[in-house]
């Protein structure tokens, strides 16, 4: 049976700061493959220091896609991503080559490996209620609402997501059944030849190199990048803003908080997006782990997932 072009491709993903970019392009240049960024916010222009979106230097000469296609202001949602990869794979396969996507945004891996359950059409009476009720009471009243009706779905929105959590509220009024139970339904693993790994390490590790990470963002330029962002033309969206460091960048720079505190604060909440991430992968069988030991730099590793590509 012939794999789907998206089932074709492998994956390389992990949690944030798990060295994934490094693997990929050594992988890309062992496979003769071309990099997509699996990245929700490395689709943004102008936003690189807080999104670590490698550098000319970094990407080595291996092509990637799917990188600096979405201004500030702008969303996208998991279905134009889909279709977007879709056809990046098809013009990378054109050339001969392999598609090879490397990031760790747990909802369009599964989007591209599994596919997408959208619900019911969008019904615009519902849906401008439910709006003008997120107005009236705030995003976090409309998300306990969410957690009451449907638990799973709210557990992974974040609590300012409104365009997310009044799609849900919507969903359950239309159907009557939470949207996280109609997507399990639709819900089925890729062919076991897809070829998906994850990055792991232990998790002091991982910490250390979450910590490690901010730190070099702020000598960066992190707090001038975001400053540069909110005096643009336009303004940042909403969903831009809620970028894990970008939000606390913004309170610091509103007063609310010193750079210590920041920095810290940054460096917390991507210890628990990376605790997040892991529950993902942990979620979707067709993830392979490979342990990250000590001594492993990002060529070895590649050479290690390039012999079990081969073997398999």
């Amino acid at each position: 049976m012939s794999l789907a072009p998206e089932h074709r491709a492998i994956y390389l993903t992990g949690a944030t700061a798990s060295g994934k970019s490094a693997v990929g392009v050594h992988l890309a240049r062992i496979l003769d493959a071309e990099i997509l960024a699996l990245d929700s916010m490395t689709l943004y222009r102008g936003m690189d220091i807080g999104t670590a979106k490698p550098t000319a230097d970094e990407r080595g000469g291996v092509p990637h896609h799917l990188i600096d296609v979405l201004d500030p202001w702008e969303s996208a949602s998991v279905a134009i991503y889909r279709e977007w990869a879709l056809g990046a794979i098809r013009d990378v396969e054109s050339r001969g080559r392999r598609a090879l996507f490397v990031g760790g945004t747990a909802l369009y891996l599964k989007a591209m490996l599994r596919g997408l359950f959208d619900g019911p059409g969008a019904d615009p009476e519902v849906r401008g209620r439910l709006e003008a009720e997120a107005l009236a009471v705030g995003d976090a009243a409309m998300h306990a609402r969410l957690a009451a009706l449907d638990p799973a779905t709210a557990a992974r929105l974040h609590p300012n997501d409104r365009r997310r959590i009044v799609r849900a509220l919507e969903v359950i009024e239309l159907t009557g059944s939470p949207f996280s139970a109609l997507q399990r339904e639709h819900d089925r693993p890729a062919p076991a030849a897809t070829k998906v790994f994850a990055l792991d390490h232990p998790r002091p590790t991982l910490h250390d190199r979450i910590d490690r990470r901010v730190l070099a963002m702020f000598e960066a330029g992190l707090v001038d990048e975001v400053r540069r962002l909110r005096s643009a033309p336009r303004p940042m969206g909403s969903v831009a803003e809620q970028g894990v460091g970008y939000r606390e960048v913004i309170e610091h720079l509103a007063g609310e908080a010193d750079l210590p505190t920041t920095v810290a604060r940054i460096q917390a909440r991507t210890r628990q997006f990376a605790k997040r991430q892991a529950t993902w992968f942990r979620g979707l069988a067709e993830v392979r782990r490979v342990e990250v030991g000590p001594g492993d730099d990002a060529e070895a590793l590649a050479r290690r997932l390039a012999a079990e590509i081969a073997a398999d």
